[in-house]
């Protein structure tokens, strides 16, 4: 028919085409459509978390535990109810004196 397309054996540009996985670029993208990558909306304010208070305190009658991690290598746990809030007050303490903290506030200052 005339003015009518003819058929194409390849793809359309309406179709999808698979992009190679390790490429970054979307698993699925229509050919000659352009795609923008957003910026991160959650970027923060460089802050990252450098210590974890984990305290587990299951019911009634149970035996509360924690586990205070540090990047600076400090590794305690507690079990019990009262060794539990002494590592409580022994993480917050750490807050003050970690060597990871002093030389990130120390760079923020400069």
């Amino acid at each position: 028919m005339e003015g009518q397309p003819g058929r194409s054996t390849g793809p359309n540009s309406a179709e999808a085409t698979r992009t190679p996985a390790d490429s970054g670029a979307p698993k699925v993208a229509a050919e000659g459509v352009l795609s923008a990558v957003r910026p991160d909306p959650q970027q923060g304010d460089g802050r990252a978390p450098i210590a974890w208070l984990h305290i587990t305190a299951p019911g009634h009658g149970a035996i509360p535990t924690a586990t205070s991690i540090c990047q600076c290598g400090r590794n305690r746990s507690a079990v019990g109810q009262r060794k539990v809030l002494a590592l409580i007050e022994e993480h917050t303490a750490h807050r003050g004196n970690c060597p990871l903290r002093a030389v990130k506030e120390d760079r923020t200052a400069a």
